[in-house]
């Protein structure tokens, strides 16, 4: 029987499923699978650097689903190689082998968050798409790989200063990974040097500079200053 993870319901599985199928459109390196608690924490890098030199900025995508409360992994597997386990409706299947990305070697903080002014998500999409017509304009017929990543590097890590400074590639993330879903107030918070928007169906985490232009959200009236 190959290894497994037990989740709450076949929904959450279908969810996790959906999840890794578009994480691996867009990175060879797998998805990170962190439970605890009841909870599995799926994170998958749209963006990030391959090797010295490389200014693709770390975009990570982040989903979580209900798992059982006795289920404690951290892994990062395959994308496509997730599927559902015959005969166990609520057990994800994984692959033999596991994976071990760069990315994977730094993790967002789980406390100590700050929240800022929110982003609306017809913003995030906009930029988005306009993100990516200016990668496709920008690319040469014929480019190669290394030319076709500094494009993509160029447009996806520029700061946006309509996005508080946060690079375009949030955006582009949150769009790719299907976070964006309607009419929307995305929050922004930010730890240290990480910054991360929130939406009803993930989360955008940014690791870099802090987020330029979002002042912290202060409370109002006569209390507030």
């Amino acid at each position: 029987m190959p290894p497994r993870l037990l989740l709450a319901d076949p929904a959450f599985v279908a969810d996790a499923l959906t999840f890794a199928s578009r994480a691996a459109r867009f990175t060879t390196e797998g998805v990170r699978l962190q439970a605890s608690g009841g909870v599995l924490a799926m994170t998958a890098a749209p963006l990030a650097p391959k090797g010295i030199g490389d200014a693709t900025p770390t975009v990570l995508a982040m989903r979580t689903v209900a798992a059982d409360p006795e289920l404690v992994c951290d892994l990062v597997v395959e994308a496509s190689a997730l599927s559902a386990m015959d005969g166990e409706p609520a057990s994800l299947a994984l692959p033999e082998t596991a994976l071990s990305p760069a990315w994977a070697g730094i993790s967002p903080p789980r406390s100590g968050w700050e929240q800022r002014a929110p982003l609306d998500s017809s913003l995030l999409a906009s930029k988005a798409q306009g993100g990516i017509a200016h990668v496709a304009d920008a690319v040469p017929t014929d480019a190669g790989e290394d030319a076709v990543r500094a494009v993509r590097a160029s447009v996806w890590g520029a700061p946006d200063d309509d996005l508080g400074g946060l690079p375009l590639g949030s955006a582009f993330a949150a769009l790719s990974m299907g976070f964006i879903s309607g009419a929307e107030s995305a929050r922004v918070l930010v730890s240290g040097p990480w910054s991360r928007i929130s939406l009803q169906r993930g989360h955008v985490l940014v690791r870099g500079p802090l987020a330029r232009g979002l002042g912290p959200v202060r409370s109002t009236g006569p209390g507030g200053r």
